[in-house]
């Protein structure tokens, strides 16, 4: 083989790592061993972050997307190396010890593709996830990186089907609640249990994974129409095979994640969780997405753009429709295009295709077919967005209420306390919380969980239980994509860093009042004074592992629970 070193450019720049002369030789021979021939060492070395798992239906659909997506780099001129990445299943881990290493995983995955690009020294990478923390851990490896890169969403779930009615993994979680509370038979709740998830794919209502998704299309990081198709559809594996077409264009331009993920573009993002109705888990995630791209991004940014963007589109968890429903009415592109004639995108923002937002929105119709998904402006279902920041002496830094759904997002009650998750669950099943009660669940946020678990099965037992709107819950953990009710999670400063959240007694008057974006703990300063005299920090519930790095290193979930804000 020639000693000739070729010229570093943006297509063979670290492929030419190992061409450059007889010291390079030990590097070529084992990419020799994996079949490589001579010629293909000036073509890009392009990463598969393969997130396939038998784990979760979330991401049991992915390996046909990762081979469509090596066939198309492939084709398109590129040297595909595939390496993988962990999950989490949220569903499955929801309400178990097992649910406090959810967000963890974010960080993991994170690591993985940060690790395995640089490691590897690869021109580009494709990454391809289904459940929730897949989505941020993989666009924040991406921009650590920050080499050419595009992410590939596995794909939402059909509904399933039980008595001529859609179902979703939701529908299980409130399904117990009702059990509980008397209204739903042992035969009913197991039917209801086992028709609910009918094949692969994510959870199907604007939950956490379709919401990161659906940003990501927004941010300009995925594909047109990408965010929205069902795993189990080929259009799917079509877009998968395209999006590798359109990476390696990108490493030929060198286009990079951080040429994309500005400030104006996390605007967009936002705007389109706002306009989607989506998870409250997107604050949190897009706070360490910003943290990644070194992008200046604060919590008051959210309440920011929620004042300004409606609420257009009518899905789960508080509305009607899921979104295979919100693909067939047009997709993310159609809420886009009403946004952007409404004047709140960017559409000079850039995308990896190398387009811009406008260029890329400009064959979408200016108002959706008729249907009863999307909304327009003029006909919104909400004026203003559904995340609201609440602030006050029980969370100076910030909470995160999601206000769409109620009827009155305002109430004052007594404080009934709990330190942990499933002692909250108990009473709610046993009959021991009441309409008007104020739940509070602490020493669950980054540091004290350790992991921030989410409250999916209290909610949706409150749900099943009739008191969804009747009864506040307010945590320093967080909530499902799947949570909807008086709930207000992300309470910071949170318990386990001595935040106030961790001196409220059992019967306080607590205040949760969205209109004026207020979390209050109705007791005197002097009195909460007192009570701080001689408090000490819980001993870690970790001392080894994961969870024990974890805890030590987490920053505020205001600043997005990131592991490196040093």
């Amino acid at each position: 083989m020639s000693d000739k070193i070729i010229p570093i450019t943006p297509i063979n720049r670290r492929s030419a790592n190992i061409t450059e002369g007889k010291s390079r030789a030990p590097n070529r021979s084992m990419y020799y061993g994996m079949g490589y021939q001579e010629g293909d060492f000036v073509k890009p070395m392009i990463g598969v972050a393969n997130g396939h798992s038998t784990i979760t239906p979330c991401n049991s659909g992915l390996q046909k997307l990762a081979d469509a997506a090596v066939e198309g780099l492939q084709e398109a001129g590129g040297n595909p190396q595939v390496f993988g990445v962990p999950t989490i299943s949220d569903g499955m881990a929801m309400g178990t010890e097992g649910m406090k290493y959810s967000l963890v995983s974010r960080e993991v995955i994170a690591d993985c593709i940060e690790t395995c690009v640089q490691g590897q020294w690869m021109d580009g990478v494709l990454v391809i996830g289904g459940c929730d923390k897949n989505m941020p851990g993989g666009l924040m490896g991406m921009l650590r990186a920050n080499v050419p890169s595009i992410y590939v969403y596995g794909g939402t779930i059909l509904p399933g089907k039980w008595k001529g009615e859609d179902l979703n993994i939701v529908s299980v979680f409130e399904a117990v609640g009702q059990n509980a509370a008397g209204k739903m038979s042992d035969q009913e709740l197991k039917d209801i249990e086992q028709h609910a998830i009918p094949g692969s794919g994510s959870c199907g209502g604007m939950y956490t994974a379709n919401t990161m998704s659906s940003a990501f299309e927004a941010l300009g990081i995925s594909l047109p129409y990408s965010s929205t198709m069902a795993n189990v559809h080929e259009e799917k594996v079509r877009s998968a095979k395209d999006s590798a077409r359109v990476l390696v264009e990108a490493v030929k331009k060198d286009l990079k994640p951080r040429d994309i993920v500005t400030r104006r573009s996390i605007e967009n993002a936002v705007a389109v969780i706002m306009a989607t109705g989506g998870s409250t888990n997107a604050v949190l995630h897009f706070l360490a997405i910003a943290h990644a791209a070194g992008v200046e991004w604060t919590i008051d940014d959210f309440e920011r753009i929620r004042q300004r963007t409606p609420v257009l589109c009518d899905l789960k968890p508080s509305g009607r429709a899921l979104a295979v429903d919100l693909h067939t009415a047009g997709g993310i592109p159609q809420v886009m295009k009403i946004l952007l004639n409404a004047g709140l995108l960017h559409g000079d923002c850039l995308t990896i295709s190398g387009q811009t937002v406008a260029e890329v929105l400009k064959d979408v119709p200016d108002a959706p077919p008729e249907q009863s998904v999307i909304h327009t402006i003029e006909n919104a279902m909400y004026k203003q967005g559904h995340l609201a920041i609440l602030k006050g002496n029980l969370s100076p830094e910030g909470a995160v209420a999601k206000i769409t759904g109620l009827k009155n997002p305002v109430m004052t009650g007594p404080a009934r306390v709990f330190d942990d998750e499933q002692s909250a669950l108990q009473a709610i099943l046993d009959g021991k919380i009441k309409a008007g009660d104020v739940m509070v669940l602490r020493y669950l946020g980054p540091k004290g969980g350790p992991g921030m678990p989410e409250m999916l099965a209290p909610t949706g037992a409150l749900i099943g239980a009739g008191l969804g709107e009747s009864v506040g819950l307010i945590t320093d953990g967080r909530f499902s994509g799947g949570t909807w009710g008086m709930v207000v999670g992300h309470v910071a400063p949170e318990a386990a860093a001595g935040g106030n959240i961790a001196f409220i007694r059992e019967g306080d008057s607590i205040t949760i009042d969205s209109h004026q974006l207020l979390l209050q703990l109705n007791v005197s300063d002097a009195e909460l004074a007192e009570r701080k005299k001689g408090w000490q920090a819980p001993a870690p519930r970790y001392t080894r592992g994961v969870q024990a790095k974890f805890a030590f290193n987490a920053s505020s979930a205001s600043k997005g629970a990131v592991l490196d804000l040093y």
